[in-house]
């Protein structure tokens, strides 16, 4: 066989072979998941932790200069070249395919969270209706107990390493049904390229290849401790986006520290008002009108935010990732976020 058709061969090979293990959850789970995976990541964050950096950020910058620049010095008969192009950017494409499932990329096919814990994901406007209303009151709660007075909005005190080093403590706390997620060997870097990651409309990401939970520090520092533990989420090997945010939010709502208690209750709060009023029009507002003015300013804070940067950019990357999750096991996409409001629901229940 050419050489230059190996890799490419090879691509087609390793997609047969992930979806096929795909269809076996509990070998992925016990095989890759508490098997392969956490030596990993065990490495790759007891190496890199360290480096006040982001060491992923910089490969990422290297790889994107690398291929611009062989684009441009192939430009001339590119397409009629294509061919020799083709295979060569299928090469690099098998490549990354092999490093992203090995490093990181099987989780997405592990047992489900909701599975484990025998949760069900849908509920009535009912329990949504009641779940709201305790979260607004613990979100009302911790914002005067923070601010101390219920029209001012919550500023957070903390150094981005601050934040950072405090966000291990709410691991710690997780409940024993929750221990295969228990976190080892910080690496948390606040992103290199927060300012595109801005554009894009992303609050944080992990980056696969080297485990380091990639922290936009842009964005709003009182909404930062949710994602902080939500991206720590990613590296305890879960791939599901509404798993991540349910984990995420049940660490920074057990930590001691206020401010990430404030973090998570006003996150979901954030998300079953809008459940309230997309079921019926209108019912979110009555829940709404309950938040403390101060409370109110955060979540214009945070609105504003993302609409300074909203351009075509971020709506281009929304269906890019929409898709990419859609073809790693969750199929409903970016909407898979707002799927952990039922898991929390129902979570809450058995939890008491």
């Amino acid at each position: 066989m050419n050489r230059k058709r190996i890799l490419p061969v090879f691509l087609i090979f390793q997609i047969v072979l992930v979806k096929t293990l795909g269809r076996f959850p509990h070998f992925v789970e016990n095989g890759y998941s508490k098997g392969l995976y956490p030596k990993i990541a065990w490495f790759s964050r007891k190496l890199l932790g360290s480096i006040p950096f982001s060491v992923g950020d910089i490969i990422y910058i290297v790889l994107i200069i690398g291929l611009l620049r062989w684009i441009w010095r192939n430009r001339k008969g590119f397409f009629r070249n294509w061919k020799t192009n083709g295979l060569t950017l299928l090469s690099w494409v098998s490549v990354f395919y092999f490093c992203f499932h090995l490093l990181w990329g099987m989780n997405y096919y592990r047992i489900p969270i909701a599975q484990k814990l025998a949760l069900e994901k849908e509920y009535s406007g009912e329990d949504l209706a009641a779940f709201t209303e305790k979260m607004v009151a613990q979100t009302n709660a911790l914002q005067l107990r923070l601010a101390g007075n219920d029209t001012l909005a919550v500023v957070v005190p903390y150094s981005e390493d601050e934040l950072f080093n405090l966000a291990r403590q709410g691991y710690d706390q997780l409940p024993s049904d929750l221990s295969d997620f228990h976190y080892e060997n910080k690496s948390i870097k606040a992103s290199l390229l927060r300012l595109p990651l801005s554009y894009m409309g992303f609050g944080g990401y992990l980056n696969p290849f080297t485990n380091e939970a990639q922290v936009n520090t842009l964005k709003p520092k009182f909404s930062t401790p949710l994602t902080v533990c939500h991206e720590m989420a990613h590296q305890t090997g879960i791939g599901s986006e509404s798993e991540c945010n349910f984990i995420g939010f049940i660490a920074a709502s057990r930590n001691k520290d206020l401010y990430f208690q404030y973090s998570a209750y006003s996150f979901i709060t954030r998300y079953c008002l809008h459940h309230l009023e997309r079921m019926k029009k209108g019912e979110g507002k009555k829940y709404f009108d309950r938040l403390n003015k101060g409370v109110i300013k955060n979540f214009q804070e945070h609105e504003m935010f993302w609409k300074h940067y909203h351009t075509p950019i971020d709506s281009f990357f929304e269906f890019f990732y929409d898709n990419f999750l859609k073809a790693n096991q969750q199929q409903d996409g970016i909407a898979s976020y707002s799927k952990f409001v039922g898991l929390m629901i129902h979570y809450d229940r058995i939890a008491k």
